[in-house]
């Protein structure tokens, strides 16, 4: 029998392994090398998953649906009977607000529940299908082993009559279609795996408060923390703190000092609205110190919220951002959002001259997740400016510090993979906690086998560059999804969303140009 590569290694190689098998049979010259494909094929695992268990998991969340409901209707009651204007939590919120930011929370809840016996459901629909085609394969394969008898001898082999090279050749051809059935079984397991944790992913960091696991804050503060969004905007889009500054602000409150903590409490407290409550929290999971806060916080204290949206917040997702209006001419989607700063946009030279696209989409990343950073930025060193001549000169002197820390090319064009992984460990990461290894793209299959690390990282709040190529090379960088589709900032100054067929299969275009559709490398957090 032929030597087996490692079957259980990865659903990739049994794809990869099941392919060749099946170009294999429909070659093999000889009764006994049939046979031994069969038996080869057959070692393959059988795709894994139990559908009951599955199917029992999905009832359990759905039976938590009408708990919740139930939950949401007593929420929903209190902020009808007209609450008084008192002041709740360490942080001081009032109470309305809190009733209203519990009934959404439980709502959300009860869509998390819900969605998430949708995914499991969906996912053992899709589990039993493969493990009966992949059976129904299996099946077909033992029936041509058992139809062409035992190996034959040396001798046997030899000479052949046109009975049993008829037998071979059609054990040959059906072999090869039921190991297709097979290679067709594990892909589908493996799409329908990737996609349930794709969404589950999603649901979990979506269940936000609970990531505020530090006890210095109450359960009321730590509720309009995660309920806070920027303003005018749709809320579930443009959440201020994301799941991932939620645990790191967590993690980092428990780490103060007692002076420390009672510092950033009373500036919690003191704060005029909900936003510049998240701010500073959002500035805390940044890895900024209580003073840098309390200066920062200086800057921001009593200004609006458009105020805060429009310094703090680069990106603000408009809820028709995701309606697919068809490509314009150049091949890039006709349904783009620019990225401004009072009419100024967020992008490369500060007009799109320059090719420092690298350093331009971590400057941005930077300000994504750094409220600091972007205040620097728009505000200037005394963060109270409004001038967009101003800021761009500031966003193209930055974007030219890192161009040249990544060892950028000269005229400020072109920068390697090295720089490129540098500059988002030192810019992005130090935010965030982690640095970024890259991952080569070097086929539709490894664009799809990336795309879960890719849709948690972002789910988390953690930007992910994106390289791609075609008439030329292009750097971007992914800050956001929602279903299959994937939220791209481009350095041109605009975002806009992709599908996830269409960064597996080359139509990445759609971000950028048509110039440019092929995705060849990423950099994920670690």
């Amino acid at each position: 029998m032929s030597f087996f590569p490692s079957p259980l290694d990865s659903p990739s190689l049994r794809l990869a392994w099941l392919a060749g098998l099946s170009k294999k049979l429909l070659g093999a010259g000889s009764k006994n090398e049939v046979l031994d494909l069969i038996d080869d094929a057959l070692s393959v695992p059988a795709p894994g998953g139990d559908q009951g268990v599955l199917e029992g998991l999905a009832r359990l969340y759905r039976g938590q649906v009408d708990q919740v409901g139930s939950v949401f209707d007593q929420v929903d009651r209190v902020a009808r009977k007209g609450l008084p204007q008192v002041w709740v939590g360490d942080t001081s919120v009032l109470a309305s607000e809190v009733v209203s930011a519990a009934g959404r929370s439980a709502n959300q809840m009860s869509e998390a529940f819900q969605g998430c016996a949708t995914v499991l459901l969906t996912l053992a629909d899709a589990i039993g299908d493969a493990q009966r085609k992949d059976e129904q394969g299996r099946g077909q394969l033992l029936e041509q082993k058992k139809m062409l008898g035992g190996k034959d001898g040396f001798f046997d082999d030899l000479h052949e009559n046109d009975e049993e090279e008829w037998d071979r050749k059609n054990a040959a051809h059906l072999g090869s279609s039921a190991v297709d059935l097979m290679h067709d079984a594990v892909s589908d397991a493996q799409e329908a795996t990737r996609v349930a944790a794709r969404d589950l992913n999603k649901w979990a960091a979506e269940a936000r408060a609970g990531k505020l696991e530090t006890s210095e804050l109450t359960a009321v503060d730590k509720l309009m923390l995660a309920d806070t969004g920027v303003a005018g905007a749709d809320t579930e889009l443009n959440e201020i703190l994301t799941a991932g500054d939620l645990t790191r602000a967590s993690a980092r409150m428990d780490l103060l000092s007692l002076d420390d903590e009672m510092a950033m409490e009373r500036m919690l407290a003191a704060s005029d609205t909900p936003q510049e409550r998240a701010y500073l929290m959002k500035a805390l999971a940044a890895g900024h110190s209580v003073t840098e806060i309390g200066q920062f916080r200086d800057k921001i204290h009593g200004k609006d919220p458009a105020w805060l949206r429009r310094h703090l917040s680069p990106v603000v997702t408009g809820a028709d951002s995701l309606k697919d209006e068809g490509v314009g001419p150049d091949g890039s989607n006709v349904n783009k959002e620019d990225v401004t700063f009072d009419g100024q946009r967020w992008i490369q030279g500060g007009d799109g001259s320059e090719g420092t696209c690298v350093a331009s989409s971590t400057v941005t990343s930077r300000a994504l997740v750094d409220p600091l950073y972007a205040l620097g930025l728009t505000g200037g060193p005394d963060g109270q400016q409004d001038d967009p001549e101003a800021f761009r000169q500031r966003l193209v002197a930055e974007q030219h510090r890192l161009h040249t820390e990544g060892d950028g090319g000269k005229n400020w064009g072109g920068m390697g993979p090295e720089g490129q992984e540098r500059i988002n460990d030192t810019t992005v990461g130090s935010a965030t906690g982690t640095d970024y290894d890259r991952r080569d793209l070097d086929s539709a299959a490894d664009r799809r086998a990336v795309l879960t690390d890719v849709e948690n990282a972002v789910a988390q709040g953690r930007p992910v560059p994106v390289d791609v190529k075609g008439k030329g090379a292009h750097a971007m960088t992914i800050i956001a999804q929602e279903g299959d589709r994937l939220q791209v900032y481009n350095p041109w100054g605009s975002t806009t969303w992709v599908s996830e067929d269409d960064f597996i299969n080359g139509h990445m275009g759609k971000a950028s140009s048509n110039d440019l559709p092929d995705a060849y490398s990423v950099f994920l957090p670690r």
